[in-house]
C-alpha cells in the first residue's frame, strides 16, 4: 500500500486564460505528485504491538459504547512509495487475545455466541488494493475473514507521519478505520431490550491505529 505519496503544489503559475479544450474531448486528470523524501520508506515493516492498537466498538444497549482491542496478531507489511500496486498489508489476530476490560464479556466473546475461538482461532485481513483519496488519505481494499467467512471490506487509511526513534528505528504511523455489519461474518447472537432494540449493534467499527518499524531496508 502507497501510504507515504502526498500532494504537493505544482510550482508553474497557471496562464491568466485557460486554455479551451475541444467540445467533448475527456478532461485531463489531475497529477499527483510524490514526495521524494518518502521514496526512502520502501520496504518490509511490521506493526510494533507495544505502541498500536487494533480494536473494535459497537454500541451496547442503544445508550452506551463498549470499546476493545485484540492483544496478540502478527503482521506483514509491504509499503512501495514508487509503485503503490505492489504495496501490500497482512495481519492476523489471535482472536482468544480480545480485551474489553471486562473478564466476564470477554468470556461471552471468546464462546460459540460470538468468536468462538476454539473453532476459528484466527481472524485475518489481507490487502488486495489501495488507492489516494486525498493529500494523507487512503482507501485501501482487502479481505476481511472471521469464523472462516471472507468478505470484502475498505479501509480508510490516513497517514501520520515518519520518524527515525532514539534507538535508531525507522518508525511510520497510521490509523485506518472501517464499520461492518457484524452478522455479514457469522456473529448473528444478539438478545433484545424490553423497548424493542438491541442488545448489541449489528454495526462494529474497527479501528487500526498503527506504529510499524522497519524490519529491512528500503528500496534504492
Amino acid at each position: 500500500m502507497n501510504l507515504f505519496n502526498r500532494v504537493v503544489p505544482s510550482r508553474r503559475q497557471a496562464p491568466a486564460v485557460p486554455p479551451q479544450r475541444p467540445a467533448g474531448a475527456p478532461a485531463s486528470p489531475t497529477a499527483v505528485l510524490p514526495d521524494p523524501g518518502l521514496a526512502n520508506l520502501t520496504g518490509e515493516w511490521v506493526v510494533d504491538p507495544a505502541h498500536s492498537r487494533i480494536g473494535f466498538s459497537v454500541r451496547h444497549a442503544m445508550v452506551t459504547t463498549v470499546r476493545g482491542c485484540f492483544l496478540e496478531y502478527e503482521s506483514r507489511l509491504y509499503f512501495d512509495a514508487r509503485d503503490p500496486s505492489r504495496s501490500r498489508a497482512d495481519i492476523t489476530l489471535f482472536t482468544a487475545s480480545v480485551d474489553t476490560g471486562v473478564e466476564q464479556r470477554d468470556a461471552h466473546l471468546v464462546g460459540r455466541d460470538f468468536l468462538d475461538v476454539a473453532a476459528y482461532p484466527r481472524m485475518r485481513f489481507t490487502s488486495t488494493g489501495v488507492e489516494q483519496a486525498g493529500a494523507d488519505l487512503y482507501r485501501m481494499s482487502g479481505e476481511l475473514t472471521i469464523k472462516g467467512i471472507s468478505r470484502p471490506v475498505v479501509l480508510e487509511m490516513t497517514y501520520i507521519g515518519h520518524v527515525t526513534d532514539p534507538f535508531g528505528y525507522e518508525r511510520v504511523g497510521f490509523d485506518g478505520t472501517t464499520t461492518i455489519n457484524r452478522s455479514d461474518w457469522g456473529l448473528t447472537y444478539n438478545s433484545r431490550l424490553a423497548e424493542g432494540g438491541a442488545m448489541v449493534s449489528e454495526k462494529v467499527r474497527l479501528q487500526f491505529d498503527i506504529a510499524a518499524i522497519r524490519t529491512a531496508p528500503g528500496a534504492g
